[in-house]
């Protein structure tokens, strides 16, 4: 009788543990690299820093367009509140470092993925650099531009547009921007056919992204 009252709590952990599981939201995370990949990753990370601070910080904001394969999608940029994340965001864009780039993972219902220069979802920049939170940018309505990390203080080249408010990645994922035309885009881009790891079936690109001062 016993064996059968221990067994019986054990099943119903058990359950309980995977119902928790499977309710955990998801989150906008860099894929796990390879040990080459690492190695590679820390060799570039010596030998590169993040952008040296160039935006006027006066300005309260900065437009940017992303035009993809499927549309424009026309963001604003907190450049006073989200100063480091916008000037990096900025100096790559410059650079043309995103133009080519796909969007690499998609969820409807939740956002779209891109910036990662192999289209795997472990790539970057070859730098990493800090979160940067403000307790007046939160994930709290559509159009919300953010960027994916691998845990704290790990950004890097990756960001993502949610589809719709995502409030458990406060504080997780820094806020720097918000989509002010071309929602339909990031509708289209979310609900494109996808495979069992959430990458679009057909490839989808940022084609350029433009900063307009």
């Amino acid at each position: 009788m016993k064996l059968k009252v221990i067994s019986l709590v054990m099943s119903t952990a058990l359950i309980s543990l995977f119902q928790g599981c499977a309710s955990q939201p998801k989150t906008p995370t860099l894929a796990e690299k390879t040990s080459a990949q690492t190695a590679t990753q820390t060799i570039l990370t010596q030998a590169e820093m993040s952008p040296a601070m160039k935006i006027d910080e006066r300005k309260e904001t900065m437009k940017a367009t992303i035009q993809t394969t499927l549309g424009t999608i026309e963001v604003e940029l907190y450049a006073d509140k989200a100063p480091k994340t916008v000037e990096n965001f900025a100096t790559l864009a410059r650079k043309g470092f995103y133009d080519g780039i796909i969007f690499h993972r998609v969820i409807p219902g939740f956002m779209i993925q891109t910036g990662d220069p192999t289209g795997t979802g472990t790539g970057g920049p070859g730098y990493k650099f800090a979160d940067e939170f403000n307790k007046s940018l939160r994930h709290d309505k559509p159009g919300v531009l953010s960027m994916a990390n691998s845990g704290p203080n790990t950004n890097g080249s990756q960001f993502f547009i949610c589809e719709v408010p995502t409030p458990w990645l406060d504080d997780r994922h820094s806020v720097f921007g918000q989509v002010v035309s071309g929602m339909d885009v990031v509708t289209k881009i979310a609900n494109a056919k996808r495979d069992s790891r959430d990458k679009p079936l057909e490839t989808i690109q940022m084609q350029k992204v433009t900063i307009l001062e």
